[in-house]
This record gives C-alpha cells, structure tokens and sequence, in this order.
C-alpha cells in the first residue's frame, strides 16, 4: 500500500542512517575522507576504501573512537578483481551495502594530445569505468536481496565547462559520471535504488593542492575568492543518503559557490 499524506511527519526529513551500511571510495584524503566520517556520524556503518591502507586504518581508528562503525579495505579503481573483492570484504564485514558513494577519481593535468596510452587508461578506468563496474556490483547485489539502495556519485562542475587549462580527460570522465548517475537511475528507480549525483566547485582536497600548484592560486578570480570546504558538502550527501530523498533519483546537484554561473 502506497503511503498517505498523514503517513509522514511534519517535516518529513531525516538523516538518521542507523542499519546502513555504507562503502565510501576515495576514503584516504578530502572529500570521500569527510564523507566516510558524515556518514559514520549518521549512524551509518562505513566501509572506508582506497589505496593507502595506512591511511585507511587511521580514518577507521578515528570513527570507532567517535563511536562510529568503520572497516579499512584496500580498493584499486583500475582493477576489476579489486573492485569486486571490496564489495564482498565489505559485505562480509559489516552485511549488505546499501549506500555507495562513489567518490575516488584523478586528474589528467595534461594536454590531451601529450597524454600517454598509460595515462589515459587510468584516467578512464578510475573515473569512469571503475564507479560503473561497481556501481553494477552493489546494485546486483541489491536486487539479489530486494533492498533499496542509495548511491551517490561525485561528478564536477568540470564535467559542465571546460576553460582548456589542460584538463579535457577530466572533464569527459566527469561528465561521464554525472550521465551515469541519470541513466542507472532510470535502470533501477523500480527496484527502489536512487542513483544521484554532486557536482562540486572548486573544493578544498589534495586534488586541488595540486591544481593550485601548477597554475596558481585562481581563486581571487572566482565570485567569491574562496575554495570550497568539504564539509559544506555534507548536507548534500546526507539528504541524497538519507530517507528524505526518497522521490530524488537521476539529479544531479551542482555545490560550485557561484563559480558554474561566470
């Protein structure tokens, strides 16, 4: 029986993620650091992922002394064996992932035409093919045990306007995401699996250290001459994660501080 008006309460919004259990990628540094920790704050129980194990162990240490739930699994992007073996380490640690956020990416930082065989494949494979193949995993997953499911997939505002600064993989791949993000939503919006993405702006993360490095600092040129701090993102995620969202599938919400609109 589908709900009534006097089912839900005034105001229907929520960010309670108790019994969830989330897989955050790119967990080891900015955005998906702070993510795995909203999530855990929630009261999600987070499967932290990425490469740096070392660094892994450190964020989950940090959520059990908060009282959170968090497991380390170490997860290259570029590798399906690695891919598929993370979402049943998760699985087998802390049951059924439910919420996945698909954050861990790269840039290209070179011209296209000087880019190497090697370069572009990583590129790709990190930003791209890897969040597809195991978006498709937990969401088999899902289906095989009819639960709903959340994913939330971090695109850019890269992906909407390119100013070729040497960076044109990047903003492919990203665009990519974001119309993966409306096209799997339509796939599985009948199994109740909301697939949902960000787009942020220019964000504080190592990324951007790094971006800063190599041109400069640009940000007394953007309309409000600051970064981004990641946890202006979190109420974002939340409300993407959490019951609240229930009707929200296929969108994407751009978080740029009025960069996008120059």
């Amino acid at each position: 029986m589908e709900p009534r008006m006097t089912d839900f309460p005034l105001p229907y919004v929520s960010d309670d993620l108790t019994g969830q259990v989330a897989l955050v990628t790119g967990a080891t540094s900015g955005l998906g650091h702070r993510f795995a920790q909203v999530l855990a704050a929630a009261g999600a129980n987070v499967a932290v992922t990425g490469r740096r194990v070392e660094r892994l162990e450190e964020l989950a240490a940090t959520i059990s002394e908060r009282g959170g739930g968090a497991v380390p699994i170490a997860l290259d992007m570029t590798d399906t064996d690695s891919i598929l073996d993370c979402v049943q380490a998760a699985e087998d640690a802390l049951g059924l992932v439910t919420i996945l956020v698909n954050n861990a990416g790269v840039p290209d930082a070179q011209r296209a035409h000087k880019m190497s065989i090697e370069l572009i494949d990583t590129v790709f494979d990190t930003n791209l093919r890897g969040p597809y193949v195991l978006s498709c995993e937990v969401a088999r997953r899902l289906l095989a045990a009819k639960s709903p499911g959340r994913m939330v997939n971090i695109s850019s505002m890269g992906a909407f306007n390119y100013t070729g600064e040497g960076a044109a993989l990047y903003s492919i791949t990203k665009a990519g995401i974001a119309r993966m993000s409306e096209a799997l939503a339509v796939e599985w919006s009948r199994f109740h699996i909301n697939v949902n993405c960000i787009a942020p702006g220019a964000f504080a993360s190592e990324m951007m250290d790094g971006m800063l490095e190599r041109m400069g600092d640009f940000t007394p040129n953007l309309p409000r001459q600051r970064l981004g701090q990641p946890a202006q993102l979190d109420s974002t995620l939340l409300y993407l994660c959490s019951p609240a969202s229930e009707c929200v599938t296929g969108t994407i919400i751009k978080v740029d501080d009025g960069q996008g609109s120059r």
